[in-house]
């Protein structure tokens, strides 16, 4: 058996591989190479629900598109429907429609077609990979084009820890929207935890679920290599890359880490997994030795550029991984072909593969119980080490996480078997949640995809990857190791990034959603072409069901992707007219046009909707109101848990003077934000002042129905606030949730109007404050002490307290306790 480590020439024995390429071939390779270089530099190439993320989107989707329709020329004569790897083309095409299907009980319409979009994409990219990867030059092309472009990709993060943003934002500035006033949005994030390194991402646990999978490649293809410049290259990135994923302090990546580990090492022989260990170490030791001062001068140079300081970064940077790459070089020279010799024998035995990875997660207890419990972990940075010392299960972002699948849990017991459309968490997420915390992402790829798409997709997806990853795996284990080694570093990839997204929403990147789906289409490429048992079609009636299907999919996605760039185009003109121009008629020209593409765009339509608004209150013409609340209410059709369009036609009501409108609207939605202070304290005031209107008008019903509604309200967050003492201790509670003055005063009034005094004085007692000068706290005093008065009591320290600091209150009190109601 040939080994390609020591230089002899791998032989296959799949002529599926084994063909040379033809020029369109050459060009579409090409071409992806250049989307994924693009794609991997858009840091807006985010499924988010705001406008800056669109465009990107509709650009990678058009651009797939017309790659596809070039896959399709060059590929047709060899579209056929024999063998259980041409049924994954038809297969894949079942993971956008589960998206389709769920549009049926969508609640955002906006993010369910986005979805449907982005999952077309991931599905042409699976389809072009799995026929391009069986050629077995452009394979080693696009293997070797993803592991470059995930090195500059290192480079450019580490330009940036070292203070060169200037420089990094020029080399990407002139084709990546993620520059921003010269330089790369987030690529250091900024949080509680200080600098945190993200890249080309714009979250650092994100980019640590990047540069895992491509620790393990490169290693991977350092072993693989058989030329010497080559294992070079790889030994010297081994330490840029530890390093950057240690100042992401991304402790999501450090627990998974090992985990991803192991599972590779299962697939790999002794000889492999020992050199495994020994790389890992050697770089790992390499990088703590450098990581304190390059720790200290990136957290440096984030607050004042020195180029002295950065250029003490980069010699040790550099010294640290020509070391590292000397060492590894002389290893796999020397002692790799050894260590394959003296293991053979035992490489040949069965279950030999097992006992290295057992004891891989022995010895990873004994580094975790080192590095969290000892002084060991003094000799990495404070803010390393202080992140190490915070893992545990009792850690706030494990039990908020924790508290996000429940919470998903309970969002599926709604929606159970379709879901409830693309972005269903974002939109939702407020009406399910256990406690104020703000997360528009679950933080687990799977859970969130079950809420997307609930059972029925679920098990579509799951059924999917995991027949891919089983017939990789089947087919992987009876080849000789030339054959193995040809796709595997697809399986590193899309396995890792799938493992770590079960703590995070890594897959909500785009670019990483579109190297999982590039992964799956390169183990596809490798698995066995067995024949189907049942179902076989003639080439030409196959050629003929799938050209229809891919073709009339193209001309859609064209023609959608296309006209939503426009009408992206039209939203952002529009805002950029605004801000210099006061025209009516020019501010609201691209609006119409976005919305004549997307009539419910809807940041376009508030903004068409805040324009009538502002007509209105200049006019007073009812033809802006009408027309502004029609935008509105057709837009909630649409995207019914859009709170800012609710906002804005409650405030729109208000300005009419529809005051009862704004309160049913108020009221209506109140479920849906169970825990936004403000939303129950405008709920509890409008209750108050509806009921008082209606205590004017001798309406008793309207009285209590409108009082009854507030005091609901009030009880509401004084049981939210018992609920949120049961956190468990660590748990962050999230925003803030508490009775206001406002709350207290206008229900402690509706409780003294209902004829309740005794309620009333409960309420408002729990409102007295020392601080009397202000308004709200006075009147809340004012009224306590009236309502005690009226039962026959009194508080003299707080009588005493109010009248030092308004003696006319004295008379306020005697008039409000000889009310009645």
């Amino acid at each position: 058996m040939s080994n390609p480590v020591y230089g002899k020439q791998i032989k296959t024995s799949s002529k599926a591989v084994a063909g040379l390429a033809s020029p369109l071939q050459w060009t579409l390779t090409i071409g992806l190479i250049l989307f994924l270089l693009w794609s991997a530099f858009q840091v807006a190439l985010f499924n988010g629900q705001t406008l800056q993320f669109e465009g990107p989107i509709y650009w990678a989707i058009a651009i797939t598109t017309l790659l596809f329709t070039m896959w399709v020329a060059v590929y047709f004569k060899q579209i056929k429907l024999e063998t259980q790897q041409d049924c994954l083309k038809i297969a894949v095409i079942l993971l956008p429609l589960t998206y389709v299907l769920s549009l049926i009980s969508a609640a955002s319409e906006y993010l369910a077609v986005n979805m449907i979009l982005i999952q077309c994409m991931y599905a042409m990219i699976f389809v072009m990979a799995m026929y391009l990867l069986q050629n077995n030059k452009i394979n080693h092309i696009i293997q070797s084009s993803l592991i470059g472009i995930a090195y500059v990709i290192v480079g450019f993060g580490l330009l940036n820890w070292l203070g060169a943003f200037s420089f990094a934002g020029k080399l990407v500035g002139w084709f990546s929207a993620g520059v921003v006033n010269g330089v790369y949005n987030q690529a250091i994030w900024n949080d509680s935890n200080g600098p945190r390194l993200a890249s080309v991402f714009q979250y650092p646990n994100t980019y640590a679920a990047f540069l895992i999978p491509f620790l393990f490649i490169t290693i991977f293809s350092m072993i693989r290599s058989k030329k010497v410049y080559m294992q070079l290259l790889h030994g010297f990135m081994l330490v840029p890359i530890i390093l950057s994923l240690l100042l992401t302090l991304s402790r999501t990546g450090l627990v998974m880490l090992p985990i991803v580990f192991v599972i590779l090492l299962l697939l790999l022989k002794p000889a492999k997994q020992i050199l495994w260990f020994i790389y890992c170490g050697v770089a790992g030791i390499g990088t703590i030795i450098v990581l304190n001062p390059i720790n200290t001068a990136g957290l440096e140079l984030q607050k004042q550029y020195s180029g002295s300081l950065a250029a003490k970064g980069w010699i040790y940077l550099i010294a640290a991984s020509v070391v590292v790459t000397l060492l590894c070089w002389v290893i796999q020279r020397w002692v790799a072909p050894r260590l394959e010799g003296k293991l053979q024998s035992w490489s040949d035995r069965k279950g030999s593969s097992l006992w290295i990875p057992l004891g891989s997660v022995v010895l990873t207890v004994i580094v975790a119980v080192l590095l969290l419990g000892t002084s060991v972990r003094n000799i990495l940075p404070d803010s390393i080490s202080t992140r190490l010392e915070n893992i545990n299960f009792q850690q706030h972002s494990v039990l908020e996480r924790i508290t996000f699948y429940k919470d998903a849990m309970k969002l599926v017991a709604d929606y159970p078997i379709i879901g409830a459309g693309g972005g269903a968490w974002t939109s939702l997420y407020e009406k399910y949640q256990n406690n104020p915390y703000i997360s528009a992402q679950a933080h687990n790829f799977f859970m969130q995809y079950l809420v997307e798409v609930g059972i029925i997709g679920f098990v579509v997806f799951m059924a999917f990857i995991l027949f891919v990853f089983y017939q990789y795996v089947r087919a992987y284990v009876v080849r000789s190791e030339e054959e193995r080694e040809s796709h595997f570093v697809y399986f590193i990839l899309s396995m890792s990034i799938l493992v770590l997204s079960i703590l995070d929403f890594n897959m909500s990147y785009v670019f990483i959603g579109i190297l999982v789906f590039l992964g799956l289409g390169g183990m596809a490429a490798a698995m066995d072409p067995k024949p189907m048992r049942r179902l076989k079609l003639s080439d030409s009636t196959a050629r003929g069901i799938y050209s229809v299907i891919a073709g009339v999919a193209v001309i859609i996605l064209l023609i959608v992707s296309v006209r939503f760039l426009q009408a992206n185009h039209y939203a952002y003109k529009a805002k950029e007219v605004a801000q210099t121009s006061q025209d009516f008629q020019e501010i609201k020209a691209p609006l119409d046009k976005d919305l004549s593409i997307r009539s419910t765009h809807f940041d376009s339509l508030l903004m068409l909707s805040s324009l009538y608004q502002q007509g209105y209150e200049q006019t007073k013409d009812d033809q802006f109101y009408t027309a502004s609340v029609q935008l509105l209410q057709r837009g909630l059709e649409a995207e019914p848990f859009n709170k800012s369009m609710v906002k804005q036609l409650i405030s729109l009501y208000e300005l009419k003077g529809e005051a009862d409108q704004a309160y049913t609207l108020q009221k209506e939605y109140a479920d849906n934000y169970a825990w936004d202070m403000s939303w129950y304290e405008q709920l509890i005031s409008r209750s108050f002042d509806l009921g008082y209107q209606a205590v004017g008008q001798g309406d008793t019903a309207k009285k209590e129905s409108y009082f009854a509604s507030g005091l609901d309200a009030y009880q509401h967050v004084v049981d939210g606030i018992a609920h949120l003492k049961t956190l468990p201790e660590g748990q962050m509670q999230g925003e803030a949730f508490e009775l206001t003055p406002t709350m207290i005063l206008n229900s402690g009034k509706m409780k003294y109007m209902l004829n309740d005094a005794a309620g009333a004085a409960a309420i408002l007692k729990g409102g007295i404050a020392e601080d009397l000068t202000d308004a709200t706290n006075r009147e809340i005093a004012r009224w306590y002490l009236a309502v005690l008065a009226k039962e026959g009591q009194q508080d003299q320290a707080v009588y005493d307290k109010l009248i030092a600091v308004a003696p006319t209150e004295a008379d306020e009190i005697k008039k409000i306790s000889e009310l009645n109601f």
